[in-house]
C-alpha cells in the first residue's frame, strides 16, 4: 500500500484528483510463541484529491481494500479506509461544512488493543460517520450573531471476537445514531457599546441511536462576560442552564428473564417497554476563567467552575509557530455519546491533512496532522477507545503538534480521556452505570523525500486502557517504517513493523512485511 506524503500549503489555488490502484503482499508472524505465519495478498483501489481555493477547501483521501488468503484463516477480508472534509463560503458570512470518515474503532475497552489493521485482528469494527451543515456569522450594527446547524450519522458494524472472556458482563454494542446540532450566540465585543464583552448563547441537541431505542435530548443557555484587564489579557465569567435527558427501552426478555441479543450480539429492543430515564439533569452552571492574546499567533483560554453536579475544568491553546507547524491543546467536559463525540471531532479537523505511509496501522483512527500552523490538527485516540453504547460523562486533554517544512513532515499527538457511563439501573445494561474507563495514548510520525524520487515514513504509537468493567489494564503499542519510491506513475513501497499489546499478564506480538506496487491515474 503507498499513500501519498506530499504538503501542499493551504489555500494554495489548486485542484487535485488521483486515482489510484495497487496491489500488495503481506506477511504476518506471531512473535507470541504460536509461531504461525500468515501471508496473504491485497487488491485495492482509492482516490486522494484536494481543491484549495479561496472560496473552497476540500479535502478527500479514500481506500478500499479486498484481501486474499491462502488458505482461507484470514479474517476482515475487506476494510475502507477514507477522511474527508470540506468548507465551502456560498455567500457572504455563509459556509456550508461537511466531513466524513471511514475507519476502525475498538468494540469493548476490556478486549484487545492491536493497533494494526492486518492480519487476524480481534476486537476491531469498521466505522462510518459523516456530518453536514451551514454556520451562519453576521453583524447587525454592532452586534454580532452568529448561527449554525450539524446533522450527523455514525454506523458502526459488529466486530468478531474481541479477545473478552465468555464469562464477563456482557456489554451492549453500538450500532447507529442519528444527531442534530443547532447552536446560536448574539453578542458585543468589550470597547463597542460597553466597556465589556457580553454574549448570549444557546444550543439543543437531539441524538436517536438505534440500539435499545435510545433518546438523548440537550439544551442549554448561557451568558458570559469579557473584562479587558491588559491589552492582551481578559478576565471571563458565565452563568448557564442546562436540561439534558437521557433514555431508552428495555431489551426484549425470554422465558427465563435473559435478555434477549440478535445474531450481531446487541439486545433486542421490546417494543411494548416504558421508556426508562438514565439521566435527567435539570440545573444551573457557573464557570470563569483568563482569556490571553499576546500575539497574532498564540491564544489560551481556560475556565474552571460548577457543572454535571461537580466542578468542571475546560480550555484551549494554540500556537502557530510558523506556516507549517503549530500546536493545539485542548480540555473538555461534557455530557454526551459515541455518536456525538465522533461528530464533533469530525468538525474539528483541519480541511487540509497529510496523509501517511503507514499500510499497517489505523491511518484515520488516530491523529489526523494538519498541514499549517493556524490548523495543527486533532487525535481521534480518545473516541475510538470503545464504540460505547451508554451515554456518559466525557473528561479529558489533548493535544497535537506539527512541524512541516519542506519535504519534511513530523507530527506528534497524546492526550488523556476519562468516561463515566449512564445508564438505567434497572437496564440490560445496566452493569454499565456508574463505571468509568481511562484511555492513555501516545502517537508520533516522520517523513521526508529522499531524493527527487524516493519518501521514508515512520510512525510509533502507545496506547493504555483501564476500566471499573475488569481487573486488569490493555497496554498496546506498535511501530513501523515505509519506503516509498515512485516511477513516473507507477510507485513500489516496502514496510516493515511491529505492533503488539499486553492484557491479563499475557503479550500478545506480530511481524509484518509489506511488499506493494501502486499505479495513479
Amino acid at each position: 500500500m503507498i499513500a501519498a506524503c506530499g504538503v501542499q500549503p493551504a489555500l494554495a489555488q489548486r485542484t487535485r484528483v488521483s486515482p489510484y490502484i495497487e496491489a500488495s503482499q503481506v506477511l504476518s508472524a506471531d512473535l507470541s510463541g504460536g509461531g504461525d505465519v500468515l501471508t496473504y495478498s491485497t487488491v485495492a483501489a482509492g482516490v486522494d484529491a484536494s481543491v484549495q481555493t479561496r472560496r473552497v477547501e476540500v479535502q478527500v483521501s479514500y481506500k478500499y481494500e479486498r484481501r486474499f488468503a491462502y488458505d482461507g484463516s484470514l479474517a476482515n477480508d475487506q476494510t475502507h479506509s477514507g477522511l474527508a472534509r470540506a468548507r465551502a463560503r456560498v455567500a457572504p458570512g455563509l459556509t456550508i461544512e461537511g466531513g466524513a470518515i471511514a475507519t476502525r474503532t475498538r468494540a469493548d475497552i476490556r478486549g484487545d488493543a492491536a493497533g494494526t489493521t492486518q492480519g487476524n485482528i480481534r476486537n476491531s469494527s469498521q466505522l462510518y460517520s459523516g456530518y453536514v451543515g451551514p454556520n451562519l456569522q453576521t453583524h447587525v450594527g454592532p452586534v454580532f450573531a452568529n448561527a449554525a446547524y450539524r446533522f450527523g450519522y455514525t454506523k458502526v458494524e459488529a466486530p468478531g471476537a474481541t479477545g473478552v472472556d465468555a464469562s464477563a458482563a456482557q456489554l451492549d454494542r453500538f450500532d447507529d445514531s442519528k444527531v442534530h446540532v443547532a447552536t446560536a450566540s448574539v453578542g458585543v465585543k468589550s470597547g463597542v457599546v460597553l466597556p465589556v464583552g457580553v454574549t448570549v448563547s444557546g444550543s439543543y441537541t437531539r441524538e436517536d441511536a438505534g440500539q435499545l431505542d435510545q433518546r438523548f435530548e440537550g439544551k442549554y443557555v448561557r451568558g458570559d462576560l469579557v473584562v479587558p484587564v491588559l491589552p492582551t489579557l481578559a478576565l471571563t465569567a458565565g452563568v448557564g442552564y442546562d436540561k439534558i435527558q437521557v433514555s431508552q427501552r428495555d431489551a426484549l426478555r425470554d422465558t427465563a428473564g435473559n435478555a434477549v441479543t440478535d445474531a450481531n450480539g446487541r439486545y433486542v429492543t421490546d417494543p411494548a417497554s416504558p421508556r426508562r430515564l438514565a439521566y435527567d439533569l435539570d440545573a444551573a452552571f457557573w464557570d470563569g476563567g483568563v482569556i490571553w492574546r499576546p500575539g497574532r499567533r498564540t491564544f489560551l483560554e481556560a475556565r474552571v467552575g460548577r457543572r454535571y453536579g461537580s466542578m468542571s475544568y475546560t480550555g484551549s491553546a494554540s500556537y502557530q509557530i510558523g506556516r507549517g507547524s503549530g500546536v493545539q491543546i485542548g480540555v473538555y467536559d461534557n455530557v454526551q455519546t459515541f455518536g456525538q463525540q465522533v461528530g464533533s471531532a469530525l468538525s474539528t479537523l483541519p480541511t487540509s491533512f497529510v496523509t501517511t505511509t503507514d499500510p499497517f496501522g489505523n491511518e484515520f483512527g488516530g491523529c489526523i496532522y494538519g498541514t499549517t500552523g493556524a490548523a495543527a490538527g486533532g487525535c481521534l485516540n480518545n473516541v475510538f477507545a470503545s464504540a460505547a453504547t451508554s451515554a456518559y460523562r466525557s473528561r479529558g486533554i489533548t493535544g497535537v503538534a506539527v512541524l512541516n517544512r519542506g519535504s519534511t513532515r513530523l507530527g506528534i499527538g497524546g492526550g488523556y480521556a476519562r468516561r463515566t457511563f449512564i445508564a438505567p439501573s434497572n437496564s440490560a445494561g445496566a452493569a454499565i452505570n456508574g463505571t468509568s474507563d481511562e484511555s492513555y495514548y501516545l502517537q508520533g510520525f516522520g517523513s521526508t523525500d529522499i531524493g527527487r524520487n524516493g519518501a521514508l515514513s515512520s510512525s510509533v504509537y502507545a496506547s493504555y486502557y483501564t476500566t471499573d468493567l475488569a481487573s486488569d489494564a490493555v497496554l498496546g503499542w506498535g511501530a513501523n517504517t515505509a519506503y516509498t519510491h515512485r516511477f513516473g506513475p507507477l510507485g513500489a513501497t516496502a514496510s516493515l513493523g511491529i505492533f503488539g499489546f499486553e492484557k491479563d499478564g499475557d503479550t500478545s506480538a506480530a511481524a509484518q512485511a509489506l511488499l506493494g506496487l501502486r499505479y495513479g491515474f
